[in-house]
C-alpha cells in the first residue's frame, strides 16, 4: 500500500511494489516522483524524516534534515524580514537522506527507483486541479512576477503559453530531468560536490546565499533512534530530535492518558474533549519550546521524554476552565509583539512482508524560497525560518527566541515533522504522518486518539474535523468546514470556559496519509486525505504473483 499527496507519485510507488521492490524502494521512487509532480512541497532541495520498520528488527529513523550553512551565527537574521531568498536556503538533506536509506535498507537498483521520476519530468504529466492552484497561488503573486532571484523560477515553473495553469495542461520539466538523471547515474556525488553542487553554489552567489561547495560536501544524513512510547496498549514510534514530532506526540498521549478521555458515540468531537484536547496541546507546545532542538548541539532536558512528567502535568488541567498561556511559560521571558507559513509532504508505505515506511519531508514554506539554481530545475528549501532568529525574544504572537532552536553552523532547524509508526506487539497497526507545519504534530495526535483510543474506523479518522493550539499565540484554530461540522457546534461552551476560537474560512489542518492493518487477516487499508485530493494505490496478493 502507498498513499501520498500525488495520485502519480502514489502509482510510481505501486509498480516498484509489484516490481518486487521493498517498503523502502517504494519510498525512494515516490519521493523522487512527488519532486515532479508535487513541487510545491515535493523536493530534492529540501529534507526530512523517513521512519523504517523491518520486521522483527528495531525502528530507525533515517534523518536528512537541513543543515545551517557555517557562515550563520545565532544573531545573523535578526533583523532579516525576507522568507523567500537564496539566503533563507539551509544545506539540503533529501538525496543524502534518500541514498542512505536505500544502501541500508534497499533492494531494486537504484538507477531503477529514479527512473519513474526521470520519465515524468521530460515527458510530462497533465496538471490536475490541485497543482494548476498550486502553481498559479505562487506565480501570481507580485514578487515572483518581478524579483530578479525568482527569474529561474518563473522559467521552471510558468505556463508555456504566458496564462494561468489549467487542469488538463501538460507540465514537462526536462532541466529536472536532466538533474535526476545525473541523480540516477551517480548517485549523491552530483549535488553535493559535482555540477549540481556547483550550480547551487553559483546561485547562492549571485542572490547573496550562504550555502557554499563545503556546506555541500560535508553534508551527511544521520540514522536514529526512534522516539518510544506507549498509549492503550500500542507502542508509538515517531522522529527523534531534531524533530520535535515524537517526543511531543507522545508527551500529548501520555497526559491524554492520564485524563482518561471517553469516546462520545454521537460526536465525532465533543466540548470536553476539545477543552483537554486544547489544554494537552498547549503544555506540550511549552515544553517544546523550552527543551527541543538539535541533540548534536543541545543537552535535552529528558523530562520531556518521562512518564511521570507528562502525568504531573496533566494534573494542572482543569476539567472546566482554560489555562492562560502566559500563566504557564515558566522561566520563558514573554514579550508583546509580530509570525510563518509551512509546506510539506507526507506519505506512508508498507509492503508484502510487513516492512513499514513513514517519511515526511518538506520545503518549508511553499515551493521553499522560491529559488531554482540555473539549470537545475528544482526549488531550494527556505528552512532557516525554522530556526528561532532572535535570541531570547518570545512573543505572545507566537515568535519563540529560547535557546535550544537557536542557530549555529552546521546545525539542524528544530522540525514539527512526525512521521509515526505504531505497533501492537511486534506487528506494524498504523503507518501515519501529515504536512502543515506546527499543526503537524497536533494532527497525528488527533489521528492517534480517534482510532487507538476511541476505536473509530480509519476513514472516519482522516476524513474527521481537526484543530490545533501551539501554546502561542494563546488561540484553537478550527476547521470550519470540514466534513463533520461539530467543532462550530461548541463555540459558546468552549468560550465560556476561557478559549479564545478561531474559524479561518477555508482552512486545511494537515494532509494525513494512513495505513491501517488488520493484524488478523493483514489486510491494509489506505487512506488518502481529502484535503489535498491525494491518493492510496494497493497491491494485491494478485498483483504481487504476477
Amino acid at each position: 500500500m502507498v498513499v501520498s499527496d500525488a495520485p502519480l507519485a502514489s502509482q510510481v510507488g505501486q509498480r516498484i511494489l509489484t516490481r518486487g521492490g521493498n517498503a523502502v524502494d517504494a519510498a525512494v521512487a515516490t519521493a523522487f516522483a512527488l519532486a515532479v509532480v508535487w513541487p510545491e512541497a515535493g523536493n530534492i532541495g529540501g529534507g526530512g524524516f523517513m521512519m523504517v520498520a523491518p520486521p522483527g528488527k528495531a525502528v530507525t529513523c533515517v534523518e536528512y534534515r537541513e543543515t545551517a550553512p557555517q557562515r550563520v551565527q545565532p544573531d545573523s537574521f535578526v533583523d532579516w524580514t525576507q522568507r523567500h531568498h537564496a539566503r533563507m536556503a539551509g544545506v539540503p538533506g533529501t538525496i543524502r537522506g534518500l541514498a542512505t536509506a536505500h544502501e541500508k535498507y534497499g533492494r531494486l537498483a537504484w538507477q531503477l527507483l529514479v527512473a519513474p521520476a526521470i520519465e515524468l519530468a521530460s515527458k510530462g504529466f497533465e496538471v490536475n486541479e490541485h497543482l494548476a492552484a498550486s502553481l498559479n497561488s505562487v506565480l501570481q503573486l507580485p514578487e515572483i512576477r518581478q524579483a530578479a532571484h525568482h527569474e529561474e523560477f518563473r522559467r521552471v515553473y510558468g505556463c508555456p503559453e504566458d496564462r494561468d495553469w489549467k487542469p488538463g495542461d501538460r507540465l514537462v520539466q526536462p532541466d529536472l530531468a536532466r538533474t535526476l538523471t545525473l541523480i540516477a547515474k551517480s548517485g549523491p556525488r552530483p549535488f553535493y560536490g559535482g555540477s549540481i553542487a556547483e550550480a547551487i553554489v553559483s546561485e547562492m552567489k549571485r542572490f547573496s546565499g550562504l550555502i557554499t561547495l563545503a556546506d555541500l560536501k560535508a553534508y551527511q544524513a544521520k540514522l536514529r533512534a526512534a522516539e518510544v512510547g506507549t498509549f492503550n496498549n500500542f507502542t508509538v514510534y515517531g522522529a527523534p530530535p531534531p524533530s520535535s514530532g515524537g517526543i511531543t506526540v507522545i508527551l500529548q498521549l501520555r497526559m491524554i492518558e492520564t485524563l482518561d478521555l471517553q469516546c462520545d458515540p454521537l460526536q465525532f468531537w465533543n466540548a470536553d474533549q476539545v477543552h483537554l484536547m486544547a489544554e494537552v496541546m498547549k503544555r506540550a507546545f511549552r515544553e517544546r519550546a523550552a527543551w527541543l532542538g538539535d541533540a548534536d548541539f543541545i543537552s535535552i532536558n529528558e523530562s520531556v521524554r518521562s512518564p511521570i512528567a507528562a502525568q504531573q502535568l496533566a494534573r494542572t488541567i482543569q476539567a472546566d476552565q482554560a489555562t492562560s498561556s502566559r500563566s504557564i511559560a515558566g522561566d520563558i521571558p514573554l514579550t508583546e509583539g509580530p509570525f510563518e507559513s509551512h509546506q510539506t509532504t507526507h506519505f506512508s508505505i508498507v509492503d508484502a512482508e510487513g516492512m513499514a515506511v513513514s517519511n515526511t519531508y518538506t520545503l518549508e514554506g511553499t515551493f521553499g524560497c522560491r529559488v531554482v539554481p540555473k539549470g537545475t530545475g528544482f526549488v531550494l528549501n527556505n528552512e532557516m525560518g525554522d530556526f528561532n532568529w532572535q535570541p531570547g525574544y518570545t512573543n505572545l504572537q507566537g515568535r519563540i527566541g529560547t535557546k535550544p532552536n537557536q542557530m549555529a553552523p552546521g546545525k539542524r532547524m528544530l522540525s514539527s515533522q512526525s512521521p509515526t509508526i505504531v505497533k501492537q506487539g511486534d506487528q506494524v497497526k498504523l503507518v501515519v504522518g501529515s504536512p502543515g507545519g506546527r499543526t503537524i504534530i497536533n494532527t497525528v495526535t488527533e489521528l492517534l486518539v480517534q482510532r487507538l483510543l476511541f476505536e473509530r474506523s480509519a476513514v472516519e479518522v482522516v476524513e474527521g474535523p481537526r484543530f490545533h493550539h501551539q501554546w502561542l499565540p494563546d488561540v484553537v484554530r478550527m476547521e470550519s468546514d470540514a466534513n463533520d461540522d461539530c467543532l462550530t457546534q461548541m463555540k459558546a461552551e468552549l468560550e465560556r470556559r476561557g478559549h479564545r476560537l478561531e474559524f479561518p474560512q477555508r482552512w486545511r489542518q494537515g494532509s494525513a496519509q494512513l495505513i491501517d492493518i488488520d493484524l488478523a487477516t493483514g489486510i491494509a487499508t489506505g487512506v488518502a486525505d481529502w484535503r489535498r485530493g491525494a491518493s492510496a494505490k494497493a497491491v494485491t496478493r494478485l498483483d504481487h504473483r504476477r
